[in-house]
């Protein structure tokens, strides 16, 4: 053996050195480990380890007769099993080889692969059994001697140094990737400095920070981005650095195309391993959009007391429209009873005619403060016109004067009214900010057929509306034209830069295009064109509607003196009336079996809405007739109010002969008087 002993010690040295070039692939280690003792020991050789679950992997197996490996690999196979057989728990708690001759080593595998002899050796890899090398005998009477198991205990031994090593370095680079998906992952911006103040590492959100790609980061100095003070502040930082503290401050970072950012930077100090300065680690955070939103706090708030305004004020005009309802209605009825010209006729008139004009004024007052999800409405353009006239002469003033032009050839449009009102006040109240001094307001309307390509892209085709406000006020450099349209830009810092941006989001939405005309001193003009709605036969108001004579009505009203008087008002008629004011006696009623012919029912009530209401009350009576009453627009009560051919809505506050000429065009004639 003392002449063998050196060849050997120099095979277990090259195999040392080959297991250490493999440790990077685990599969090369084991197929290397193999290879080596089938050549340096003689026959087969095979590699069992375990997984991480526990259980063994594939073996590597290797003989010097190649033709033999493969039926020895597939017979000696464990992969899948656990180590709980015999042989594993004594090489886990002996730690020694296991020499096997004969029928043992023959019980190994079947007969026909003729093992003869058998030494498996433990692979303990960081104190914990990991598997073990097989070597197999195939001839008669074969063996292992003494010098060999100690060989195979040796290879056992590099093996498991290998494999220690291998999964450390796996272990290495899986951490390594870990950090390394953190550092590009994370939001904030990473830059490692050298002492100079050069960068030596970037993550890709610094490169977005910076506009510039991240590799082109590398050997670039952040000075570059930094003004004089920011210069100086950063030598401050590195110093402080240097002398092992950690350092946070803010700053304005100048970008590659010339922008700022606004950033905080945490900065540690960077040291080798034998504890000297290397550089600096920055975590770099963009706080741009944060301290713009500081401002943009500011006008939220604003538009949140807007909001509060406009549902305020929907509350108030609704309460307010029942009250006229009862007044409109007393009028009315005095109206009807007093002798014409007497003192009581013309006072009842003037109730009425003041009414109206409450009517008008709080039906505006809906549009502005009403909710998203309105309704709809084919508008005529004189129509609208003539009704914010009223609201464009308030906002504009007794200094400014106004002037309208259409005719009445002009298309109408289909539109919610409430918003297609709020933006032409908008614009109203933009030219009264452009004349302080007084001036002029003119309003146009005509038909254009508008060809592709012929208006910016994007703008409608085909047949429009052509809205042209114009005022005789300051007018607009180029620049703030441009921006005019934008959110939140103003010139006046008293101003929350929403009046033109709302107007444009309200016609954009509409399917339309706006666009502004204006020079410095020579005024403006703003022109919106809207698609023109197309042109049914009839309108809504002369639909064809089910005509049934009725007789018996039921009032739903949770307000009673509503109720009361909606009752007065039809009862001379000669119906034969019911009054409930809750929504749920009324269907406890029907489902007893009262059938009304007609029902007359408030939209908004605390325990049912009335298209509940009709809904549950038509189950018993699929036909049954729907009047409506709301201090609401239609509009202004959206999507819960859907009406069909068989129901209408009436507006408070009304009149008797409002409300008989809306039950005789839902329901048709009334009943003889005689009848009731």
């Amino acid at each position: 053996m003392g002449v063998m002993a050196y060849p050997l010690r120099y095979a277990l040295a090259d195999l040392a050195l080959a297991l250490s070039r493999a440790a990077s692939d685990l599969a090369e280690v084991r197929s290397t480990a193999a290879r080596a003792a089938a050549d340096m020991i003689g026959d087969g050789a095979g590699v069992q380890m375990l997984r991480e679950d526990g259980r063994y992997e594939e073996i590597a197996f290797h003989h010097i007769d190649n033709e033999r490996s493969a039926p020895l690999a597939l017979a000696l196979n464990r992969a899948g099993q656990t180590p709980d057989d015999e042989y594993s728990t004594t090489l886990a708690a002996s730690r020694r080889p296991i020499v096997l001759a004969g029928e043992s080593a023959a019980a190994l595998t079947n007969p026909e692969l003729s093992i003869t002899a058998a030494v498996l050796s433990p692979v303990i890899v960081d104190n914990t059994y990991a598997g073990h090398l097989i070597l197999t005998r195939h001839t008669p009477d074969a063996f292992y001697s003494t010098p060999e198991v100690e060989l195979a205990r040796d290879i056992a031994g590099e093996l498991s140094l290998a494999m220690s090593s291998a999964r450390a370095q796996e272990r290495l680079r899986v951490a390594e990737e870990r950090y390394r998906r953190v550092l590009e992952t994370i939001p904030e911006g990473v830059l490692q400095l050298d002492p100079n103040g050069v960068a030596t590492y970037a993550n890709e959100p610094i490169g977005v920070v910076l506009g510039m790609p991240r590799a082109e980061l590398i050997g670039v100095s952040l000075r570059g981005f930094l003004d004089n003070v920011g210069q100086k502040e950063l030598d401050r930082r590195i110093a402080e650095c240097k002398t092992g503290r950690s350092t946070v401050g803010a700053t304005r970072l100048m970008r590659a195309d010339g922008s700022r950012r606004s950033v905080r930077i945490s900065m540690m100090p960077v040291q080798d391993e034998n504890h000297e300065f290397t550089g600096v680690l920055c975590m770099i955070t963009d706080t741009t959009d944060h301290i713009d939103a500081r401002g943009l706090k500011r006008q939220l708030d604003h538009l949140r007391r807007l909001d509060s305004l406009g549902q305020l004020i929907g509350g108030l005009s609704h309460d307010f429209n029942n009250l006229m309802t009862v007044v409109a209605g007393s009028a009315d009825m005095i109206l009807t009873s007093a002798e014409e010209g007497s003192s009581h006729y013309q006072l009842a008139k003037d109730i009425l005619d003041a009414v109206g004009t409450g009517r008008t004024l709080t039906h505006q007052l809906l549009a502005f403060g009403r909710s998203e999800g309105g309704r709809p409405e084919v508008i005529p353009i004189p129509d609208l016109l003539t009704d914010v006239q009223a609201l464009f002469s308030r906002t504009l003033g007794e200094h400014i004067g106004l002037d309208l032009a259409f005719g009445p050839e002009v298309w109408p449009i289909r539109a919610e009214r409430g918003p297609l009102e709020q933006a032409l006040v908008n614009l109203a109240a933009n030219a009264r900010d452009a004349m302080l001094h007084g001036g002029m307001v003119r309003v146009t309307a005509t038909n254009e057929t508008v060809e592709p390509g012929q208006l910016a892209e994007g703008a409608p085709t085909g047949k429009l509306v052509h809205l042209v406000v114009t005022d005789t006020g300051a007018g607009m450099d180029e620049e703030v034209r441009r921006r005019a349209l934008e959110p939140f830009f103003t010139t006046r810092p008293t101003a929350a830069g929403l009046g033109l941006a709302t107007a444009a989001g309200i016609v954009q939405n509409l399917g339309g295009f706006i666009e502004l005309e204006s020079q410095p001193r020579m005024g403006t003009t703003v022109h919106i064109y809207l698609p023109a709605a197309e042109q049914r036969g009839g309108t809504a108001g002369e639909r064809q509607r089910k005509t049934s004579v009725i007789g018996r009505v039921l009032i739903v009203e949770d307000q009673p003196d509503v109720a009361q008087l909606v009752r007065r008002l039809i009862e001379p008629v000669g119906y034969e009336i019911a009054v409930a004011t809750d929504a749920l006696m009324a269907v406890t009623e029907v489902a007893a079996g009262a059938r009304p012919d007609l029902l007359i029912t408030d939209v908004v009530m605390p325990t049912m809405t009335g298209p509940e209401l009709a809904g549950a009350l038509r189950t018993h009576q699929p036909d049954l007739p729907v009047l409506y009453m709301s201090g609401y627009t239609a509009a202004s009560l959206g999507p819960q109010l859907h009406l069909d051919e068989n129901s209408m809505l009436l507006e408070k506050p009304f009149t008797r002969s409002t409300l008989l000429g809306a039950i005789r065009s839902l329901c048709g004639p009334q009943p003889p008087v005689s009848g009731k």
